[in-house]
């Protein structure tokens, strides 16, 4: 129950709230017992089941001290005002308590909604903080579907879980107080034996809810994989389709749903089967009562509307418990639930900024990769660390043009990766300016980089938001220019609502070479010091090429820029080429100078010749 528990510490932010629920609750179960004890006055007011003490009696908290003490009072008020005014003043007094009791209910959920949804409302907020905190390397080796999955399944199971755990353990302990306190001092005795029954109902109530636990991750664990087959097939529908693979996805989504279904199956039996089989231990023990009740009147060791109250405040306390054993199989499942979600949460894998980390607000001299190397390992079990870069030195001047080039798999993108922190070397170290990347805060950190990746990336948004991304300031002109130098302000311009056209989901209602153009474009705008292109321009047909190649050459200009090409015609004017292969930098230099050593990069641009 741990994962639980750490939700319920959000109630912390809350305590003038909860402090009203916990109050209202008390006043609710308060009242509500009182409508009950007028239930005697009434039958003996009716009756006439037992004759009023002749002085009155000293008030104690004991049933019978109780019971003469309200009879000397109900038959004096009896014979002053007659027994129909009686009867409708215990009436009205019975309809106010229940009023009462009713609106004190009301109230005490009234103030409990902003605490359910506020603790969902910092659970999400958690996740999602977590989310931006972990490594790219975290989501590489997960599926989307199932972190989603986690954000909105998993949730909504916690979130019923606080609110029937909030409700349960608020209100029905403080029920199952008042009536149990009362029904001793009705009878010890007669309580005692309902008490009997109590440990075989928490012993098989606890096996169903260590089934209900174990299923219930399973279950979840399960629909997290339907999410993924379905963001999968989402997000590749064009490539299922070239590929007429519509039916083995179909296949896969109906055997993982069929695997859902069936965890589903199991725990919704199990949760049934609580609640019917605590209603009938509870008739159980609803039946010794009236045997054992009925003996104790008959032998004149209790009043008949003693045992009639006893009866009604029992059958009172039914409800209460069994919606506690309700709550505690909630509990069970949103403990599955929970324990995924902090998954998230306590991931380890961060990349953790220093206390006090210092602020870098410019970049005036060198980059340099000192002995950097970069390993990851695998979920599979003794599994040796894959090594990505071994033992990268190199050093990047500012204002140099620096070109990156290899086979796929040399590691060319995580080199670049390791300097805006994406990841973090596992050897090594990178400085900027003498100072190691990992003592500066993050934010500043990467203030000082613009990107534009081979997959560029566009959000549901109009097409100056995704531009401006991250700088709503930013002017209506400056928009347009940055847009301009990127070779994208004409087909802008065509659009239906130019800058204001909303792009879709991923901007795919624009083309590739316009998507990529667009992140250029933002890219431009943000202004860095230092400018990462990532094969920026693959996507672009040779005329828009060739626009945003010079726009580029411009922006150099008292820039630092590190592209990453395999198309090697756009780096043929870079102050530096590097050249890598299996995580080693193995040539370094100009094009001309790299062409007459007769290397690798000879040898690639001799292939794209051909």
């Amino acid at each position: 129950m741990k994962p639980i528990w750490r939700v319920l510490r959000y109630i912390k932010h809350y305590p003038f709230l909860l402090s009203l629920h916990i109050g209202f609750i008390l006043l609710h179960a308060l009242f509500n017992l009182s409508s009950y004890v007028l239930i005697i006055p009434f039958l003996e007011l009716i009756f006439g089941m037992t004759a009023p003490p002749d002085t009155l009696p000293e008030l104690a908290l004991n049933a019978s001290s109780l019971s003469d003490y309200m009879l000397y009072h109900l038959y004096a008020m009896k014979d002053s005002l007659g027994i129909w005014n009686c009867l409708l003043i215990i009436s009205a007094a019975y309809l106010a308590m229940s009023f009462l009791a009713n609106l004190f209910r009301f109230l005490s959920q009234f103030f409990v909604a902003p605490i359910r949804n506020g603790i969902v409302q910092h659970l999400r907020d958690d996740v999602y903080r977590q989310i931006t905190i972990l490594p790219v390397s975290y989501f590489n080796s997960r599926r989307r579907g199932d972190i989603i999955s986690r954000m909105s399944n998993d949730l909504a199971d916690v979130e019923w879980s606080v609110v029937t755990t909030i409700t349960a353990l608020a209100k029905d302990p403080v029920n199952i107080i008042f009536f149990a306190t009362t029904l001793i001092v009705i009878n010890a005795r007669l309580f005692l034996y309902m008490l009997v029954i109590a440990p075989v109902t928490i012993f098989l109530i606890g096996l169903i809810g260590k089934s209900l636990k174990r299923n219930s991750f399973k279950g979840q664990t399960a629909l997290g994989g339907l999410f993924s087959i379905l963001e999968e097939g989402l997000g590749g529908i064009r490539t299922i389709k070239a590929f007429g693979r519509e039916g083995d996805m179909q296949q896969r989504f109906e055997e993982s749903n069929s695997e859902y279904t069936r965890r589903m199956i199991r725990v919704a039996k199990r949760k049934e089967l609580s609640g019917p089989l605590s209603e009938i231990l509870a008739t159980l023990v609803l039946v010794a009562i009236l045997i054992i009740g009925a003996s104790l009147v008959i032998g004149g060791e209790m009043g008949s509307s003693t045992f009639i109250f006893f009866v009604l405040i029992f059958l009172r306390l039914i409800p209460p418990v069994h919606s506690i054993i309700k709550a505690y199989n909630n509990l069970q499942k949103g403990n599955a639930s929970a324990a995924r979600f902090f998954q998230i949460i306590d991931a380890d894998e961060q990349i953790i900024e220093k206390p006090n980390a210092e602020e870098i607000k410019s970049f005036d001299n060198t980059i340099n990769y000192s002995d950097v190397s970069f390993a990851y390992t695998t979920d599979a079990p003794n599994a040796a660390p894959v090594t990505v870069l071994d033992h990268i030195n190199l050093s990047i001047p500012k204002g140099r043009s620096i070109a990156i080039v290899g086979p796929s798999g040399a590691g060319k993108t995580t080199l670049i990766d390791l300097l805006p922190r994406f990841y973090d070397c596992t050897g090594g170290e990178i400085l900027i300016d003498g100072k190691p990347i990992k003592d500066l805060n993050i934010t500043s950190l990467r203030s000082l980089f613009g990107e534009v990746s081979q997959h560029c990336i566009l959000f549901n948004d109009t097409v100056a938001n995704n531009i401006a991304f991250g700088h709503e300031h930013y002017p209506r002109q400056k928009i347009i220019e940055a847009a301009r130098l990127a070779n994208a302000d004409e087909f802008i311009s065509q659009l239906p609502q130019g800058y204001d056209t909303p792009i879709g989901d991923r901007g795919m209602t624009l083309s590739g070479g316009q998507r990529q153009r667009l992140s250029i474009a933002r890219a431009i705008l943000k202004n860095p010091p230092i400018l990462i292109f990532d094969e920026a321009t693959s996507a672009l047909d040779a005329e828009s090429e060739k626009a945003v190649q010079q726009a580029l050459e411009n922006l150099k200009q008292g820039r630092t820029t590190i592209t990453i090409a395999h198309r090697l015609a756009t780096i043929k004017n870079a102050d530096e080429i590097i050249v890598m292969d299996k995580g080693h930098i193995v040539e370094q230099g100009t094009h001309d100078t790299l062409i007459q050593q007769g290397g690798l990069y000879k040898h690639l641009v001799e292939m794209q010749l051909l």
